[in-house]
């Protein structure tokens, strides 16, 4: 990966940009709230299509590479998170701070993990297992881990369990049905899956933080804020990355498995985390909750590229 910014990220701040300058009348918010939970089904039934089951399964042979990137991702991560945004609360205000617990709590990365496992020399055959699994599990835990550790007013509560179940899981389910009709198809066009991706996640972008905006919440989101924000992601980031690489060294794991382990444990999904977040809060609280996703998103990027590039420079 030779750039920290691709159209997609380009694309996310315009999605920022418009959401926070433009005024956006209150019915084509309406429309647009439609077609992002459309784009959400759509997206997770291709989630489904295009999951190799035989994948999943050659994955599991390697039970400490997947146990432990587990761990990082449902365990540790989720640990760091719910002390993070308990001890910053103060400093971030309610809605900021519940970002920051619901960042820790989401899956790891599929399509950056992958490929910057490619980029460092690493086991990609087990980067792929470990992405596909962390997601598919998500799909359960990401879901419960709120419900469960987020008591707050504004969680979606029983309309949140519908709309995991009706945004989510039913279509994931259809689309694992029909798997083994369009499964090689869809992995065979990967242009159209990932621009699928990239696309509902602009759109859920956009609803959230023009809905945030026409309620006034950003009004409340200082520079300094946004900059402690950055900071306590970073902080996250780095404990996280450490403990998966000399964990991963405790554990007897050789160098390419490390690798996976590294990049695969210490990041957070996106693409995957934007959509669930629009079916489990409402539109005025999904705006500032989606603020810490963004920006460490951004954040392992950086990271995660560099250190990718250095590790492929190591000695065969």
């Amino acid at each position: 990966m030779r750039r920290f910014v691709d159209p997609f990220i380009v694309g996310l701040l315009a999605m920022l940009a418009i959401g926070l300058l433009v005024p956006i009348p209150a019915e084509i918010r309406a429309a647009l709230d439609l077609c992002s939970d459309i784009a959400i089904f759509v997206l997770f039934l291709l989630y489904g299509a295009r999951l190799a089951t035989r994948d999943v399964l050659a994955g599991l042979r390697h039970v400490k590479l997947q146990g432990s990137a587990l761990v990082a991702t449902f365990v540790l991560f989720p640990l760091l998170g719910l002390a993070a945004a308990t001890l910053a609360e103060p400093l971030l205000g309610e809605n900021l701070a519940r970002g920051v617990l619901y960042l820790s709590l989401l899956p790891s990365t599929v399509q950056s993990s992958v490929a910057l496992v490619g980029v460092a020399r690493g086991n990609v055959a087990g980067a792929i297992t470990s992405a596909t699994i962390s997601n598919l599990l998500g799909m359960l835990l990401t879901p419960v881990l709120v419900l469960a550790l987020m008591h707050t007013s504004g969680s979606a509560g029983g309309g949140g369990i519908r709309s995991v179940l009706l945004l989510l899981l039913l279509p994931f389910v259809v689309g694992q049905l029909a798997q083994p009709l369009i499964g090689g198809y869809l992995r065979s066009k990967n242009v159209l899956t990932t621009f699928w991706d990239r696309g509902t996640v602009l759109l859920v972008v956009l609803v959230a933080v023009s809905t945030a905006t026409a309620s006034g919440v950003w009004s409340t989101v200082s520079p300094g804020t946004l900059a402690a924000v950055v900071v306590i992601s970073a902080v996250i980031l780095a404990i996280v990355l450490a403990a998966t690489w000399w964990g991963g060294r405790a554990l007897g794991l050789q160098i390419e498995d490390r690798i996976v382990l590294l990049m695969c444990g210490s990041q957070k999904s996106l693409a995957t985390g934007l959509p669930m977040l629009a079916a489990l809060f409402p539109a005025v609280l999904a705006g500032p909750i989606a603020v810490p996703v963004i920006v460490f998103h951004q954040l392992q990027l950086i990271a995660s590229s560099v250190l990718a590039r250095r590790l492929s420079r190591r000695q065969a």
